[in-house]
């Protein structure tokens, strides 16, 4: 009987730091959940172990991602676009733009930055999520948790000046279209993202930024918004909502255990 409630989860983007998080700890709660992995080559699928259940396609190409989808339960949406900085730029903090992006998701320093072809956040952050939603929907998926981004609400944001993606924008297209889909639907909209363990810190909910107003708040590690995608699988609570997530510095509040009380926080549906 057992086997008959683990739940089939796709997790996309399995090859990127917050996608391999959710998807390894999918892999550890394997009384519950049957994980699969998208990712969009074969060198990103040996990257991540080469196992049989991580998929290869390309979110922008509808067609490659239906063997993916097909006879999953929930669908973890963790693809996002990402800059790369310009031969020339000086980096202080290392070769990775977030490192620049500060708690609150402004910038310590702006980096010159480019997207690859075929990788600017309109194809990967709309249209390839976009292509994603649908295919869920027409397979018949219980649940979408769609990962995107806080300061989305602030046009003028430094985010999206990056290589002139307005990643942001795009961003915030797809959770609507997500929002829209009749589908029931989780979406996160994560702070500053930090490499950090998880499980130590008091997390934080808010709706439309709000959460930038308090100085109390610090940005969120990945291991937590991994962590967040997972519990949205099990609690009704977390259906049909969308929220901004950050926490309070380690060593303040009480880290977060109750995530059912957590998800009831939230009101708003988008």
């Amino acid at each position: 009987m057992a086997s008959l409630l683990r739940q089939t989860v796709l997790v996309t983007g399995t090859a990127g730091l917050t996608g391999q998080i959710v998807y390894k700890k999918l892999r550890e709660r394997a009384m519950r959940y049957i994980p699969r992995g998208l990712v969009r080559s074969e060198e990103r699928k040996k990257k991540i172990g080469g196992s049989d259940d991580v998929f290869i396609g390309d979110i922008t190409d509808a067609k490659t991602i239906i063997p993916a989808i097909q006879g999953i339960d929930a669908l973890i949406i963790l693809t996002s676009a990402v800059p790369k900085i310009k031969h020339g730029f000086i980096p202080t903090k290392g070769e990775r733009v977030e490192n620049y992006i500060g708690e609150d998701g402004s910038f310590d320093e702006m980096p010159e930055t480019y997207f690859e072809n075929g990788c600017y956040p309109e194809q990967v952050d709309w249209i390839g999520q976009k292509n994603q939603i649908d295919a869920a929907k027409a397979a018949g998926v219980k649940q979408i948790v769609l990962v995107g981004s806080m300061c989305g609400t602030i046009p003028n944001h430094p985010l999206n000046s990056l290589g002139n993606g307005n990643i942001l924008v795009w961003k915030r297209k797809a959770e609507q279209y997500l929002a829209d889909s009749g589908v029931p639907y989780t979406i996160i909209r994560a702070g500053g993202l930090e490499d950090k363990p998880g499980g130590l810190r008091e997390l934080l909910v808010g709706k439309d930024d709000e959460l930038l107003q308090q100085p109390e708040l610090a940005g969120v590690t990945r291991a937590d918004v991994a962590e967040v995608c997972i519990q949205a699988l099990q609690f009704e609570e977390a259906r049909f909502k969308a929220f901004d997530l950050g926490s309070k510095p380690e060593g303040t509040g009480t880290p977060t255990n109750d995530f059912k009380a957590l998800f009831s926080q939230v009101t708003a549906r988008f």
